[in-house]
């Protein structure tokens, strides 16, 4: 029998919304959304790619049988969030004829949900717009919160808006369809909520709920999904705009982007497996500055490794240039009057924001990194 779904609710005064998880509800799409569509309205644009179109087309033009459905079908891949593919959607939604009240669906992984969401921010001024993550690390991240960007040639989500969605309907079904390289990559943001915040968390996933997660169980999915959501849910509601506390969700992400701007977006490097060798190397970080036990960043390697994530030695092709990879962290969001900001840890389930971090200290990580890989 499959698990009762879980509703997270995001708590933004009035632009808050529910987050929908469980099995089969992409075959209900439609009386999910009813609720959020304005009186009246019928048209609806789906914004989606290739591979979910060829996995789940169906099923999805079943579930909203009665709308007037547009389908905007993108190529896979990170390459699609770039200003040329942006203007190029937001085309096809004028031709459609949208109007502002008319609704939008991201229906894909995080490429499509930034892509989609972005349009719809931008779309005579705002349109609304519903996630509908297809990837584990959609939804129990880049659908919830309301960050929408493109990359550009400086780097990865810096052109971008704050723009909530209307709801979040997580299947938990359509992960099925996914290789297990994905399903990897999305549980290096579940596991991350563990170890930023919730070491409780952090110790069920240790003792055998991530290696469930991984083989898509779907209790285990459900459990976990919702927690990463809860978590991430109550640290959005307190900071939207991430001025503050938000910027944990951050974690290992500095690291992670630099890795990802030097393989240069073509696919051969996943976020998440960026996002992975990311939380190792701030863990590693923070015990070579004596900020957190040795023992606690080794359990993160551990933990990584006996699951087959990616750890800091995956990343070694990277690791050869220690300067490059500084300059790539420059270009992150989080930094300010040019200093670089860094989330570390003081311990598993207890993280931090670090402004002004010196960049001798980052560099001479780096330099050590290089040592440890190349002599």
């Amino acid at each position: 029998m499959a698990p009762a779904p879980q509703t997270i609710t995001v708590d933004l005064a009035k632009r808050s919304y529910d987050i929908h998880i469980g099995s089969q509800l992409l075959p209900q799409l439609g009386q999910y959304i009813a609720p959020v569509m304005k009186a009246g309205s019928k048209r609806i644009a789906v914004i989606t790619d290739e591979n979910v179109y060829a996995h789940h087309a169906t099923t999805l033009q079943s579930a909203l049988n009665g709308y007037d459905v547009h389908m905007i079908i993108r190529p896979s891949g990170e390459a699609q969030k770039s200003m040329a593919v942006l203007e190029e959607v937001l085309n096809a939604l004028f031709t459609a004829g949208l109007e502002r009240s008319d609704m939008i669906l991201a229906f894909g992984g995080g490429v499509i949900g930034d892509l989609a969401g972005l349009a719809a921010s931008l779309y005579k001024r705002g349109a609304p717009f519903i996630q509908i993550p297809t990837t584990l690390l959609a939804q129990v991240d880049s659908s919830v919160g309301g960050k929408t960007a493109i990359n550009n040639h400086f780097g990865k989500n810096l052109v971008g808006a704050f723009y909530q969605p209307k709801m979040v309907i997580a299947d938990t079904d359509v992960l099925s369809t996914l290789p297990k390289r994905e399903i990897k990559a999305g549980y290096a943001e579940i596991v991350k909520y563990g170890f930023l915040g919730h070491r409780q968390f952090f110790t069920q996933l240790d003792v055998g709920l991530g290696a469930q997660v991984l083989a898509l169980n779907p209790e285990a999915l459900t459990q976990a999904i919702a927690i990463s959501c809860q978590t991430k849910a109550r640290i959005v509601a307190a900071d939207e705009r991430e001025s503050g506390q938000r910027a944990l969700l951050n974690l290992g992400h500095t690291f992670g982007h630099a890795f990802e701007r030097e393989a240069g977006y073509d696919g051969d490097l996943l976020h998440g497996e960026a996002v992975s060798a990311g939380m190792d190397m701030a863990f590693q970080y923070s015990a070579q500055q004596g900020l957190c036990a040795r023992s606690d960043a080794a359990k993160v390697t551990q933990h990584l490794t006996k699951l087959a994530m990616p750890i800091i030695a995956d990343m070694k092709p990277f690791l050869k240039t220690p300067k490059t990879l500084l300059s790539h962290m420059r270009q992150d969001k989080k930094n300010e009057a040019g200093l670089i900001t860094l989330i570390l840890a003081r311990s598993i389930g207890d993280s931090f924001v670090q402004k002004n971090t010196p960049e001798a200290d980052i560099l001479a990580f780096l330099e050590s990194m290089k040592d440890t890989y190349y002599g």
